[in-house]
């Protein structure tokens, strides 16, 4: 047990963060939820209630949707941009290990998608990037239906009309919702590019060495 919990710690303490944090949102947002409709002479609704809900639904996709798409773009671009001096890029002009092609024959200990080649091959060549975009157009689809959900709440609470999924996403709060999550995670991501160049962490597979010269890129 203490060896699977050493090789699997980082996972392991960054789902365990994930579900703290997602239990305090939907306990905050539970209390806030409810503070909103006692403000319109509504009844409160139990946490269950709460959990299936529009209000919670929006607000979670909306930022999952913003976390996929930073990392399966950011995926995408280390492929074919660099950054000299980063400990995020790849090194300018060298053929890194990461750009091989797969051995052939493979080893027998390879995924299985490589030794069976072809289409298995092709798709598996691009699955990370291919993952996180699909859920990023799942979590895209979920706050759009959310959103609706409960834009058409508040508009029906004001003497307007409940709107569709795709009447929602045509609105500037749909896309306001979205530009503000993309935004910061781009620049969080570009600032860890960037940083990573002339700061160190000791110890940290995200950073260069401590006497590293700034101007050395990638490990």
């Amino acid at each position: 047990m203490g060896r699977r919990l050493r090789e699997n710690g980082l996972s392991l303490v960054l789902f365990l963060f994930f579900l703290i944090f997602l239990v305090g949102q939907s306990v905050t947002g539970h209390r806030e939820y409810n503070s909103e409709r006692r403000e319109h002479g509504q009844p409160a609704v139990n946490y269950a209630e709460y959990l299936a809900s529009s209000h919670f639904a929006e607000a979670t996709f909306e930022n999952w949707e913003s976390e996929f798409l930073q990392m399966g773009v950011y995926v995408l671009f280390t492929v074919f941009l660099f950054q000299k001096g980063s400990s995020e890029s790849k090194r300018i002009g060298v053929k890194e290990v990461v750009d091989a092609e797969p051995k052939s024959p493979p080893a027998e200990d390879a995924p299985w998608p490589v030794r069976k080649g072809g289409l298995a091959l092709a798709l598996y060549r691009h699955s990370l990037s291919l993952a996180f975009l699909l859920l990023f157009f799942v979590s895209f689809a979920l706050h759009a239906a959310g959103g609706a959900r409960e834009y058409s709440e508040e508009q029906v609470l004001h003497g307007g009309e409940a709107v569709s999924t795709l009447e929602y996403v045509a609105t500037a709060r749909f896309w306001f919702e979205s530009f503000q999550n993309w935004q910061s995670e781009f620049l969080a991501i570009g600032a860890m590019v960037v940083l990573s160049i002339f700061l160190r962490q000791q110890g940290s597979p995200e950073s260069k060495p401590v006497d590293a010269p700034h101007g050395e890129t990638g490990d």
